[in-house]
């Protein structure tokens, strides 16, 4: 059960009143937060209530502590590590292809959507992503997390507040072969990421749609091919 206001200790109400401030002012992930002492006195708290309420909210991943830097919006956005249980799942073959397969129902749509309401800069930051993973396919390196942080990005361009959650947690949690694979392979994704970028960026939605199938379809025939020499 929630408590209420007048049940909450004070550092748990200087955390709700941190919240406000967070979303009232437009701090957006990976945004630095006011120091200790400039929070202590927008919110009318003791320091020691500031540094307790720091706890509260990076323990539910709201923001992130980093010694000597300071205190940061968190990039996992409020999110718990493993919101879904994923890790309690003993068949990971299984449910590598689940997650593959939902990712096929809904990511086409969802590139579809970004190329309608993508703005500028959004379409920037997807671009430099972009680069990092067209440089690390050039080196034959794992370019996994980077392609996790495309798809992200790509599902915060749609403007659409449930995805932008939603993908990031299934893309981590899908197994990505991106070691070892023959140099045609690395080919092929960096002519399917340009694809879906260039389509996102011109404002192509049906392009968009298409191109992210067909990269999502070759991702999982993949996987199932890779299943299958292990399994011989």
């Amino acid at each position: 059960m929630r408590r209420n206001a007048e049940n909450k200790t004070l550092s748990e109400q200087a955390a709700d009143q941190m919240i406000q401030y967070i979303q009232e002012n437009g701090y957006g992930p990976g945004d630095k937060l006011p120091t200790e002492a400039d929070l202590s006195r927008l919110l009318g708290v003791g320091r020691n209530t500031v540094r307790e309420a720091v706890r509260v909210l990076a323990s539910r991943n709201i923001v992130s502590v980093r010694q000597g830097s300071g205190t940061f919006v968190s990039e996992k956005q409020g999110l718990a590590d493993d919101p879904f249980g994923f890790s309690f799942v003993e068949d990971r073959v299984q449910l590598t292809r689940d997650l593959m397969q939902i990712r096929v129902m809904l990511e086409p749509s969802i590139a579809a959507l970004a190329a309608q309401n993508a703005e500028p800069e959004e379409i920037r930051q997807l671009e430099e992503i972009l680069l990092e993973i067209e440089a690390l396919i050039e080196a034959e390196s794992d370019y996994s997390e980077k392609d996790t942080q495309f798809h992200a990005q790509i599902a915060n361009c749609s403007h659409n507040t449930v995805v932008s959650r939603l993908i990031p947690v299934i893309s981590s949690g899908v197994t990505v072969f991106a070691r070892e694979v023959p140099s045609e392979e690395y080919k092929q994704t960096l002519l399917s990421h340009r694809a879906i970028y260039e389509a996102i960026r011109t404002r192509r939605a049906v392009e968009a749609q298409q191109a992210m199938h067909l990269h999502l379809l070759y991702n999982e025939n993949r996987y199932t091919e890779e299943i299958r020499k292990e399994n011989t």
